[in-house]
C-alpha cells in the first residue's frame, strides 16, 4: 500500500491540473496559431512557463483508487492488476469472470 502522502500529493496534482486547465488551453491556442505576432505568442509562452508545474496533465500519474499502487493499472477499473485479479475472483468487478478450461 502506497502511502498517504503518496496518494494526497496525487490528488492535490489532479485538482490543480483541473482547476488550471482552461487557463494552459487557452495559452496554448495563442503559441500555436501563426497568424498572432510573434511578441504576442512569446509573452503567452512566458506566461505558461511561469504556470506551477503541477499543473501540466503530464504531472498525473496512474494509482489503483483501492491500494495507491503506481504501476499495473488498468484504466478501465482505475484499480491494479493485483487487486482486479482479487475482485474478479469475488465477484466485485461487474462484467468480469475468471477464466477456466
Amino acid at each position: 500500500m502506497a502511502r498517504k502522502s503518496t496518494m494526497e500529493s496525487a490528488k492535490r496534482i489532479r485538482k490543480s491540473v483541473a482547476s488550471k486547465k482552461a487557463t494552459r488551453d487557452a495559452l496554448k491556442n495563442i503559441i500555436m496559431n501563426r497568424s498572432i505576432d510573434a511578441t504576442e505568442r512569446f509573452a503567452a509562452q512566458l506566461k505558461l512557463a511561469a504556470m506551477p508545474r503541477t499543473s501540466s496533465a503530464t504531472r498525473i500519474r496512474n494509482r489503483c483508487m483501492v491500494t495507491g499502487r503506481a504501476r499495473g493499472v488498468y484504466r478501465k477499473f482505475n484499480i491494479s492488476r493485483i487487486m482486479l485479479r482479487e475482485m474478479a475472483a469475488e465477484g466485485l468487478v461487474p462484467g468480469v469472470r475468471k477464466a477456466s478450461w
